[in-house]
């Protein structure tokens, strides 16, 4: 008899792509952790900047707004329904130094062509999702310029008081296909310097955020 293969994570959100931003909370919950994360890059006018696991491109225009006109945003993500929509957002807005690819992130390489550098990388609610989440952050470095700035925001179980919520959380992460106990942020904090680490929404929301060393990334800050 032949195995059934599970169908790929990214597939749970092919259905759910048009009402995304209204199932997961965005505006209620997350989207303070997504300005923040942007704002942690420090981009400037003129960077290239790599948006992995972009989704329907909730990030584009804070991360288009930031490196401008002369700039260049590129999005990755598996989910070929989701990009659907950040395309059109793109096509909307008329941006020409904005664009999204469709690619497992744990192949980044095999998707991306790595040109220049990128100057910044970010992670926004999709390493606690990405089956290989450890090689998608390794190929993503390997993309990047030496001393670039990196940021992570992911999701776990609230703490403290907010802890009473724990139950729900539990729920929308086994919807989303989130894994709560990955802490894909404790990446940056041991692979970069001028770091900072950020406790949101009870603990619900972390980011991290900082600097490779000269060498690339994973080696530990000196």
């Amino acid at each position: 008899m032949l195995g059934t293969m599970s169908p790929p994570p990214w597939s749970r959100y092919t259905v759910g792509a048009r009402f995304y931003e209204t199932l997961s909370l965005e505006r209620l919950v997350y989207r303070t952790g997504r300005e923040a994360a942007v704002g942690q890059l420090r981009l400037r006018p003129g960077d290239r900047v790599l948006d992995v696991g972009c989704g329907t491109g909730l990030s584009l225009r804070l991360l288009r707004d930031a490196v401008g006109s002369t700039g260049e945003v590129v999005g990755v993500d598996a989910s070929a329904a989701m990009l659907a929509r950040a395309s059109r957002l793109i096509e909307a807005e008329g941006w020409t130094n904005v664009m999204v690819l469709r690619g497992d992130a744990s192949r980044l390489r095999d998707v991306v062509a790595r040109g220049r550098g990128f100057d910044a990388c970010v992670f926004v609610y999709s390493l606690s999702v990405v089956p290989g989440w450890e090689a998608a952050w390794r190929q993503a470095v390997g993309l990047l310029a030496p001393k670039a700035r990196v940021a992570v925001v992911d999701s776990t179980l609230p703490s403290g008081r907010w802890r009473v919520l724990a139950p729900l959380v539990r729920l929308e992460c086994l919807i989303g296909g989130v894994d709560a106990d990955r802490h894909p942020w404790e990446k940056v904090l041991s692979s970069t310097h001028d770091t900072s680490h950020l406790v949101l929404r009870g603990g619900h929301v972390h980011l991290a955020a900082g600097t490779l060393p000269p060498s690339g990334g994973d080696d530990p800050p000196t």
